[in-house]
């Protein structure tokens, strides 16, 4: 199945506009994917029809409300292929997934344990794992990576012991798009009776994972990154982890009964969604989640990689540009620097002609300090994207190099 992308981009109202008296070129797809007109119709039809509050209120808006944001928990599940519903838990984003299960975490570890985390990491999962081993005494190890930007599995294998008790990894670079093999990550993690949390941010909109075959024990994702709107995320876990760790947060909604002596918790997933949730981002989060899946995913994944070896291409044709990042196994993410200029310049550069690229380390701050960069450009696709958006970003980066050296 092929794309219409021309059709697609319809639904995107953000990119006909222009910038600096240009027309939008948009490749920060990996800091936040745009939104398509269905979900924003979707968050315009939840507060202009039926804006309540959830699971607590016998009147009509209320049990609307509820019953469309329990339907998104639902697709959700299907999506991810999660066994049960009450494995999906709603979070602000991947961020507070990764801490809701470090948290939890803390009254389960003890001094000698082991924490494995990757080179890779986005620095939200690296500090919630910093801060859990300052809590614990346990000790955090690292997986290393090469010049192409994998993780040398060899070195793993090495790292794993009867003392690792927790492993996390992403599922693929947001700085470099290097995807991971997690699979077989989990498989060994498992011999030695460690659990596995997968940052899933960067891999959801690109990959449709499926939880039971990954055999994973959490994972964690973000709608902004999927079409959908910002502050809203899933934590997956399995039940026999979930009902093992202690809630995040005390409030409403997280409780059965609550006594000045004692409170018991309520069952799962309300056990870990305390407080009135992002409501009409959840079930956006569904709307945007329907989008994709009748695009897709195959046909997402295909043409995306046309673009990538389109991209990677064009560029490396220019004299001076050097790619970071060159794994065979990596998505629609394209990690460059230009000899003797800095980042930020590139992309001042290429915002006055309307292109969107992210400069920096990319919450990346080690994958820099091993290439010892400052930071890089990033340019990351997405399936709204084309390859006449492509040469505009090909000339700009030629015309900030002529301006700059």
């Amino acid at each position: 199945m092929s794309l219409n992308v021309a059709n697609i981009r319809k639904d995107f109202p953000i990119l006909s506009r222009k910038v600096n008296g240009k027309p939008l070129v948009y490749f920060d797809n990996a800091a936040t994917s745009q939104t398509p007109q269905q979900v924003i119709d979707c968050i315009v039809d939840y507060y202009s029809g039926y804006n309540a509050n959830i699971h607590r209120g016998v009147h009509t808006l209320s049990q609307e409300a509820t019953d469309k944001y329990e339907e998104a928990r639902l697709k959700i599940q299907a999506h991810f292929n999660a066994k049960k519903s009450h494995e999906i838990i709603f979070t602000s984003g991947t961020t507070h997934g990764i801490n809701l299960v470090a948290n939890g975490f803390s009254s389960l570890l003890k001094k000698g344990d082991e924490i494995i985390v990757s080179a890779l990491e986005h620095h939200s999962n690296i500090v919630p794992w910093q801060m859990l081993c300052e809590r614990t005494g346990a000790t955090l190890k690292v997986i290393p990576m090469n010049q192409d930007g994998e993780l040398v599995m060899s070195e793993f294998d090495k790292l794993l012991s009867q003392n690792t008790k927790l492993v996390f990894v992403n599922h693929i670079s947001n700085a470099l798009g290097t995807i991971n093999p997690i699979e077989a990550i989990i498989e060994k993690a498992h011999q030695v009776d460690a659990a596995v949390l997968i940052d899933g941010a960067q891999a959801c909109p690109h990959i449709k994972p499926d939880v039971q075959a990954l055999d994973v024990d959490f994972y964690v994702a973000s709608a902004h990154k999927m079409c959908g709107p910002t502050g809203v995320g899933i934590l997956y876990g399995k039940e026999k982890w979930l009902n093992l760790l202690p809630p995040y947060q005390g409030g409403g909604e997280m409780i059965a009964e609550v006594t000045f002596e004692k409170t018991t918790y309520a069952d799962l997933p309300h056990k870990f969604e305390a407080g009135t949730p992002n409501i009409c981002g959840g079930i956006a989060f569904g709307a945007a989640i329907d989008y994709m899946n009748a695009i897709g995913f195959d046909a997402i994944a295909n043409y995306e990689h046309e673009l990538l070896e389109y991209a990677t291409e064009k560029l490396l044709a220019i004299d001076g540009l050097k790619i970071y990042g060159t794994s065979k196994h990596k998505t629609s993410v394209v990690s460059f620097n230009l000899e003797g200029i800095h980042p930020y310049d590139v992309g001042t550069i290429l915002d006055k002609l309307g292109i969107a690229v992210r400069t920096g380390h990319h919450c990346a701050q080690p994958i820099m300090d091993f290439y010892k960069i400052p930071g890089t450009v990033r340019a990351s696709f997405a399936f709204y994207n084309t390859k006449e958006e492509i040469d505009a970003l090909v000339e700009g980066v030629k015309k900030a190099q002529m301006m700059l050296s």
